[in-house]
């Protein structure tokens, strides 16, 4: 029997960092569900701006949140009205203190999973082929410099009586592989004959050694014995 493993939770600590970086003793409780409402009012707020992940880190009287989004015009706004009022709404949750709000932009949303999954979510709303959907992303994926993609749909496909799951792949796809670069997303379709799931693994090449980026400590050498 396979034991599926979330990539990402696979590869904490080696090639990937967690997504809320503070700790608490006394008052975790209190912090998760302050965390869970600012990625809920951002999910909220910004839904077609294309956000495919939001980082928090927490210091002692101030909260710096990170979003990183497609299409960081929308977020931002015109003249900054909309960022000013997300900040606005943010510090409202998480009195009294300081949030910094930063927006960085993806450059490739091709290479971005969760994009790749929203994209086909949203054509399996508007009723378009599944299996057309997935072709034109794997093709969009690879195209954009992917070295392997695979995409997985499940549900009543095409408005089928039974449930089943479909899916596609070109290229690698290392999944145990720790130092492989590998974008996951997962995002569910609700479509009018009820929900499909889209689940997205890209394989973007491999990360960097950093134990073999540094130079190696020279040798100590020992004090020459002195003769009698």
């Amino acid at each position: 029997m396979g034991h599926k493993v979330h990539p990402y939770g696979f590869r904490l600590g080696t090639t990937r960092t967690w997504t809320a970086k503070w700790y608490a003793d006394k008052e975790y409780t209190t912090l998760l569900q302050e965390d869970i409402a600012i990625r809920r009012l951002i999910e909220r707020r910004l839904a077609n701006a294309s956000v495919s992940g939001v980082e928090i880190e927490r210091g002692i009287n101030y909260v710096t949140v990170t979003i990183h989004t497609a299409k960081p015009g929308i977020v931002i706004g015109k003249g900054g009205a909309n960022v000013e009022m997300l900040r606005k709404q943010i510090g409202d949750l998480t009195r009294p203190r300081k949030v910094k709000l930063e927006i960085k932009e993806i450059r490739q949303p091709e290479l971005d999973a969760y994009l790749v999954a929203a994209n086909i979510a949203q054509q399996l709303a508007r009723r378009i082929a599944f299996r057309k959907a997935m072709k034109q992303g794997i093709q969009r994926t690879m195209k954009a410099g992917a070295k392997g993609v695979k995409i997985a749909v499940a549900g009543r496909l095409g408005g089928s009586e039974m449930a089943r799951r479909e899916w596609d792949r070109e290229g690698r796809i290392p999944l145990g592989t720790l130092r492989a670069d590998i974008s996951y997303g997962y995002v569910l379709s609700r479509t009018t004959y009820g929900a499909i799931g889209v689940k997205v693994w890209i394989y973007r090449g491999d990360v960097p050694d950093q134990r073999a980026a540094r130079p190696a400590a020279a040798p100590a050498v020992a004090p020459a014995a002195q003769g009698v």
